[in-house]
């Protein structure tokens, strides 16, 4: 489906809510605000970039999985692999709207240490607490199942193979946003280049285009610029766009089977995409980088990635590489999870920013508590309050240690 043009001047001088921000997060709030029996306000979505060529949105490889070692990062993607098995019924059941499969080709994570072994089977614990599948698996159980793998150095896998793999999310973001406006949600192509403040509360921004809009509330869903966005109302939060590389290869040597989202030791992860595998990482040295620094250093691929992939996998050893990208993570500094709810003292100003590579399968968890939060002023179907901002005010991270 491709995208309609989106242009013109807001409609009014004045609305309850205005999103910044209009990308996967931007878009499933305001559908679901605009979804909300109990929210009939003025939803404004206002996106920079039209064609999202820049937007973490247009960059990411898609993936869902369970096995986290929070519960409520567990239930966050538990309900978003329900949502997207029901997404025709879930936005209404406009025969239009196609069913979006969760191509289950699970995840293996691969622990080399006992320390790295520990956590896994901590995390199994939990995972288990939650009704996810997973299940540890010894080197030998991981050669049956998996015989391509080379097992030598590893001590333990923790594998699911229900609720974990590729979705279409490209998809389900282009109709959270045709159904929002079809709600009444207003979308302009345009950018907030201030945020008019009064005391404790926001209450105006001000585009590019000159136009001073009052806001009732303001949600800031602006991916790797969330902290540009947070600091024009006098906020901070610790996000910063960080390079994350992808690339796609052939094999002369097929492996029979679908290879599982496998998060090697190394750090390098891999899969199966369709005919093909995809495989990334991020650069040793990680520094933040300007908002369209998308600059490929194909050294990676020589240095990093291409010796952990033989290793693993040793009919990766002949590869083609056919595609290689550069995206941004939304790095949250302080602990690599969401934020989500309102600024401890400017209470209309709602932060859903800091995914670290977790947006797309967090997105509709989030765009209903946003939704909730407006409504109701809390949240209803899951409690996303310990992901909220009081942790960046105190420096507490919340602990979460399967981060990938």
């Amino acid at each position: 489906m491709a995208l309609d043009p989106i242009v013109g001047e807001p409609k009014h001088d004045r609305y309850d809510v205005v999103i910044i921000g209009g990308a996967m997060i931007g878009s499933s709030c305001a559908w679901f605000l605009s979804a909300n029996p109990d929210f009939n306000g003025r939803i404004l979505v206002v996106e920079r970039d039209p064609n999202y060529a820049f937007a973490s949105t247009s960059h990411t490889n898609s993936c869902t999985r369970l096995q986290f070692s929070n519960e409520i990062n567990i239930k966050i993607s538990q309900f978003n692999a329900e949502f997207l098995r029901n997404f025709r019924d879930n936005l209404g059941g406009d025969p239009d709207i196609p069913d979006i499969q969760l191509h289950e080709f699970g995840y293996m994570f691969m622990a080399a240490t006992e320390d790295g072994a520990a956590v896994l089977r901590e995390n199994q614990a939990v995972q288990a607490a939650c009704g996810a599948e997973t299940r540890l698996m010894t080197p030998a159980e991981i050669a049956e199942a998996f015989p391509f793998y080379n097992t030598d150095d590893i001590v333990l896998g923790s594998y699911n193979p229900s609720d974990e793999g590729y979705f279409d999310g490209n998809t389900m973001f282009q109709w959270w946003r045709r159904k929002a406006r079809e709600n009444g949600a207003e979308y302009v192509t345009n950018e907030v280049v201030a945020i008019g403040r009064t005391g404790n509360r926001v209450d105006s921004v001000t585009l590019s285009s000159g136009e001073r809009i009052e806001a009732g509330l303001v949600v800031n869903a602006s991916g790797p610029r969330a902290s540009a966005t947070a600091q024009m109302a006098g906020l901070d939060i610790p996000v910063e766009p960080r390079r994350r590389y992808t690339f796609i290869f052939d094999v002369e040597q097929k492996l029979g089977q679908d290879l599982p989202l496998t998060i090697d030791p190394t750090g390098v992860t891999m899969r199966t995409d369709g005919a093909y595998f995809m495989c990334g990482c991020p650069p040793d040295d990680d520094p933040a980088v300007a908002y369209d620094d998308f600059y490929l250093d194909h050294a990676i691929w020589e240095d990093k990635i291409w010796p952990a992939l033989a290793n693993r996998v040793p009919a990766f050893e002949a590869v083609k590489v056919l595609n290689s990208w550069v995206g941004h993570y939304a790095y949250n500094v302080l602990d690599q999870n969401a934020v989500i709810g309102p600024h401890h003292e400017v209470g209309n100003f709602l932060f859903v920013n800091g995914f670290s590579g977790h947006g797309f399968q967090q997105s509709a968890a989030m765009g209903r508590g946003i939704s909730e939060l407006v409504a109701y002023g809390v949240f209803r179907g899951l409690d996303l309050s310990p992901l909220g901002y009081d942790r960046i005010v105190s420096g507490t991270p919340f602990l979460e240690k399967a981060i990938i």
